[in-house]
C-alpha cells in the first residue's frame, strides 16, 4: 500500500455509516474512555506528522532536522512521503513520460532492525533498508588457529545469481580435501595524515622530532580507547609534503574510526603546537583507505590472510578438471591477464566472496575496494603432478567483530552463526576467527570459478541460476 502524501492538519473527516447508532445512550464505561483517550492521541500524532511533512514539502524544513523532535521510525515515514511527493511533483513539472514508474516506497519501509539504532549510527535521513537476498554456503572444513579443525557455514548477501552456488561448490571440495589451511597475520589499521612544511630541511627536523616523541606520541594516542595500541608511525615526504603513516591494533573492531580520534588529538594537542608543522588533511591518501593501493599490497592494512589446500585427481575429476587445465588457466588468465590489465594482484574473483561476506556481517563495502587485492596461485603439488594446491593470499583485509554495521541484527545473527561474537575475555580472538573463515571462503570461491573456466561450465551456470533458464551446450 502507498502511503499518502499528506492528510488535513486539523485530523481526516469520517464519513458516517448510517447504520451505527452515534447517540450517546448512557455513561460511557472505563474501557471506552481509555479507547477514546487512545484514539485522540493516534490523531494528534497523525496531525503532527502529517504537518512536518508538509513543512518538509515547503522547504521549511530539511529532511536532517527531525531528530528528537519524534520517533525514527515517523521520522522515516515523513521522509518517504515528503520525498515521493517532491519526486512526484519534479516528474509532472518536467513532463515526464508516461513510462515513468509510480514512485513507492512500500518494501523499503520494511525493517526488522532498531530504527534509533540504525538512523542514530549508521545512516542519515533514514527512511527505511534494502533487502538484499542471502543465502547460505557449506559445510566448509576449516583448519585455522582461531578456527581448529571446524565446519561453519558462509553467510553470504548478494543479488548475483549463480555465486552462493559456485562458493558451495568449491567448499564442498575443499572439506573433501579435508580442509584449508588458513593463517592470519595481525597488520594493524593505518591512518595517514599530511602535513606542509617549508622544505627538505624541515622535513627531516620534523621526522627526527616525531621519532624522538613517540613515547609521547603512543600516550596521547592509545588514550582515546582502551582497545586501541600504536604499533607504529612511518614517515614518507618529498618537496614540503611529510606523510605520517599510524598504525594500530585494534581489537575485535576494524579500527578506522578509532585510529582516525587518535590521529586527531595526537596532531591537535602534541604534534602542531610543539612543531608548528602545519596538518593539511587527518587522511592523506596514504592510509591508504578503501582504495587499491601498493603501499597496502606490500605492507598490508588491516589483517593479512593466507589459505590453502591440496585437491588430489578424485576431487579434480569431481570439480570436471584436472592439474594440467587448472595451472594454465591460472598463468594465462589469473597472471598474464592481470599483467596486461596492470591490475594490482592476480584473481578471478575475490572481490564477489568478499562483498557478499562483508555484507552479511556489517562491514564497510567500500573496504571491499582494498580487500579484494590479492594473489591466487595454483600450482602442481610436490610429488604428485595430478594434484594441485591452491591458494589465496590476502594483503589488506579490513574487517570487524564489533563496531559498524555488525552490531545490527541480521548481521549480529549473522557473526553468532560463525561463532564470531566478542569475547570480552577474548580480545581480538573473534575478529581474527571471522578472517580466517573469510580467507577460506575466498579460496572456495576462487577454486570454484577457476574449474568452471576449465570445464566451460561458467555460462551455462549463469544461464540457469542466474537467469533461471538452461540452454543447451
Amino acid at each position: 500500500m502507498s502511503e499518502p502524501v499528506s492528510a488535513s492538519i486539523s485530523g481526516a473527516s469520517e464519513e458516517i455509516d448510517p447504520e451505527v447508532d452515534c447517540s450517546e445512550s448512557g455513561p460511557r464505561s472505563t474501557a471506552d474512555s481509555s479507547d477514546e483517550g487512545a484514539e485522540l492521541e493516534q490523531q494528534d500524532s497523525a496531525g503532527r506528522l502529517d504537518a512536518i511533512v508538509e513543512q518538509l514539502v515547503a522547504g521549511e524544513r530539511r529532511l536532517h532536522q527531525l531528530g528528537g523532535e519524534i520517533a525514527a521510525s515517523d521520522a522515516a515515514e515523513a521522509r518517504r512521503r515528503a520525498v515521493r511527493h517532491i519526486a512526484s511533483a519534479n516528474r509532472t513539472a518536467g513532463a515526464s513520460e508516461p513510462r515513468d514508474a509510480e514512485i513507492s516506497f512500500d518494501h523499503i519501509s520494511h525493517y526488522s532492525f532498531d530504527a534509533e539504532l540504525a538512523s542514530s549510527r549508521h545512516c542519515e535521513n533514514f527512511i527505511g533498508a534494502a533487502q538484499v537476498p542471502m543465502g547460505v554456503a557449506g559445510p566448509l572444513r576449516v583448519l585455522g588457529e582461531h578456527v581448529i579443525d571446524e565446519d561453519v557455514y558462509l553467510p553470504l548477501a548478494t543479488t548475483e545469481g549463480a555465486l552462493v552456488a559456485s562458493i558451495n561448490r568449491g567448499c564442498s571440495a575443499i572439506s573433501a580435501a579435508g580442509g584449508a589451511t588458513v593463517r592470519v597475520e595481525e597488520v594493524g589499521m593505518t591512518r595517514a595524515p599530511v602535513f606542509r612544511t617549508t622544505g627538505i630541511v624541515e622535513n627531516r627536523r620534523f621526522i627526527a622530532w616525531v621519532t624522538e616523541s613517540e613515547d609521547r606520541i603512543r600516550e596521547v594516542a592509545e588514550s582515546t580507547s582502551g582497545h586501541l595500541k600504536l604499533l607504529d608511525i612511518r614517515s614518507y615526504a618529498f618537496g614540503t609534503t611529510v606523510f605520517l603513516r599510524f598504525r594500530f591494533e585494534s581489537g575485535d573492531a576494524m579500527g578506522m574510526n578509532m585510529a582516525t580520534i587518535a590521529c586527531d588529538r595526537v596532531v591537535h594537542r602534541l604534534i602542531e603546537p610543539e612543531t608548528d608543522v602545519h596538518c593539511v588533511a587527518l587522511s592523506g591518501n596514504y592510509c591508504v583507505d578503501k582504495k587499491p593501493a601498493a603501499v597496502n599490497f606490500q605492507e598490508g592494512r588491516g589483517k593479512r590472510v593466507h589459505a590453502e589446500v591440496v585437491l588430489n585427481q578424485e576431487i579434480l575429476e569431481r570439480l570436471k578438471t584436472n592439474a594440467a587445465a587448472l595451472a594454465e588457466v591460472q598463468y594465462r588468465k589469473n597472471l598474464l591477464g592481470s599483467i596486461a590489465a596492470g591490475a594490482i594482484g592476480a584473481n578471478a574473483h575475490f572481490a564477489n566472496v568478499i562483498a557478499a561476506f562483508f555484507l552479511a556481517t556489517g562491514q564497510d563495502l567500500a573496504h571491499v575496494a582494498e580487500a579484494s587485492m590479492g594473489v591466487t596461485c595454483i600450482e602442481r603439488a610436490p610429488g604428485d603432478r595430478d594434484s594441485v594446491m591452491v591458494s589465496v593470499f590476502l594483503p589488506d583485509v579490513p574487517i570487524a567483530a564489533i563496531g559498524g554495521g555488525t552490531g545490527l541484527a541480521t548481521q549480529h545473527e549473522a557473526l553468532a552463526l560463525m561463532n564470531a561474537l566478542p569475547d570480552p575475555e577474548r580480545p581480538g580472538y573473534a575478529v581474527r576467527r571471522l578472517a580466517e573463515i573469510l580467507g577460506a571462503a575466498v579460496l572456495a570461491g576462487e577454486l570454484s570459478l577457476m574449474a568452471a573456466f576449465t570445464s566451460r561450465d561458467l555460462a551455462g551456470a549463469h544461464e540457469r541460476l542466474g537467469r533461471g533458464r538452461t540452454i543447451d551446450n
